[in-house]
């Protein structure tokens, strides 16, 4: 096996820390070849999609890549801004306020991110950090619930990389983070800003993301740390039982995934007599085509259309100044230990005298 090439040593140079944010990913563009690159890169993740290589592939490849990207690029021309995708652009947003947030704090870090699928990608980050002389990695998914469908596939692909490299920096991983304090006060202080400047609603959605039944049954938490995060939410913003719902959407194919669904459960709201609904989506930190497209406009329209009257949706944490006081206090918990305190300019003086000299002796 050939291992990728190590970046030039530079002597003298110290040793620093690196995090890397990681993202489920996104399309180059909204367009219908750029969905299909996108679409055949994520559903080939046999941690997406657990079926059988041999099943699966003819199924992909003959019919879902046929049909799906036209669709799926309409609904992302929906949404896209003049600045791109919106996961990218709040994606980077975050980064580079995590980064001053982290000096603030005396924090020093080489900050990346990358998506999971798409561009940039994990391995052509991990590689910038080892090239500015990273030597160790804190892994940081932007998933706050863990999954096998999201957080392992990180973890699968960093491993991937590390399979490749000769020189491997220390690695850690940061699995969850659904009951952080600080992440719940986020998405508290979210919704409860949003209430006082529009008003309560009747009933409060939280939809997060879904997935097959199965993997409940087979062991993954995901659904547990859901429902964790929901009721302490709730409890933060004292609601009663009655006063909120736990969903689930972005259901695929045509097994069971994880009840109640998102869309169902607006139109049985509207059915009931509900007059209007707020739905947040606390596993997404970023806004999206899941919540932008998928709540704001299709579960809108699914509501109003089932008689609801007035239905709103509360945007995700993206550039909150609680959001990002809560990932960096999650990066300092997961760095403990490590280095990462601003270089010394004069001990990296003395350090490149001592290499110098030995180079000269020997």
């Amino acid at each position: 096996m050939r291992f990728r090439p190590e970046p030039p040593h530079a002597h003298g140079r110290a040793d620093s820390t690196g995090l890397l944010l990681c993202n489920l990913g996104t399309p180059d563009a909204p367009t219908a070849p750029a969905l299909r690159r996108y679409l055949a890169e994520f559903l080939s993740d046999p941690r997406v999609v657990e079926i059988p290589a041999a099943l699966w592939k003819p199924i992909l490849h003959g019919v879902v890549l046929r049909t799906r990207p036209a669709a799926s690029a309409a609904k992302y021309a929906s949404i896209w801004s003049p600045e791109g995708s919106p996961l990218r652009v709040w994606t980077d947003k975050q980064a580079k306020l995590l980064q001053g947030y982290l000096g603030e704090r005396g924090v020093s870090v080489k900050l990346a991110c990358a998506m999971r699928y798409g561009q940039p990608s994990i391995p052509a980050q991990l590689d910038a950090l080892k090239a500015q002389g990273v030597t160790r990695v804190l892994v940081l998914p932007l998933y706050p619930q863990y999954s096998g469908t999201t957080t392992a596939s990180v973890i699968d692909a960093v491993s991937a990389w590390a399979k490749q490299v000769r020189h491997v920096p220390e690695l850690r991983f940061v699995n969850h983070y659904h009951d952080h304090p600080l992440y719940i006060e986020a998405l508290a202080r979210r919704i409860g800003a949003y209430w006082q400047a529009h008003g309560r609603p009747d009933r409060l959605v939280m939809s997060f993301h879904g997935v097959p039944r199965r993997t409940l049954a087979l062991g993954d938490p995901y659904h547990c740390e859901c429902q964790k995060t929901a009721r302490l939410v709730a409890e933060r913003l004292k609601l009663a039982a009655g006063q909120y719902t736990v969903t689930f959407q972005s259901r695929f194919g045509k097994a069971e995934w994880l009840q109640p669904y998102t869309e169902p459960s607006l139109r049985e709201l509207g059915k009931a007599g509900v007059k209007r609904v707020d739905v947040a989506c606390p596993g997404f930190v970023s806004d999206c085509i899941e919540t932008l497209e998928e709540i704001a406009m299709e579960g809108r329209q699914a509501f109003l259309s089932a008689g609801g009257r007035d239905f709103h949706y509360i945007p995700c944490l993206n550039d909150q100044h609680e959001w990002i006081v809560a990932l960096a206090a999650i990066a300092q918990q997961h760095l403990a230990g490590w280095p990462t305190s601003p270089p010394d300019a004069h001990a990296l003086d003395q350090q490149r005298e001592r290499a110098r000299a030995l180079g000269a002796a020997n």
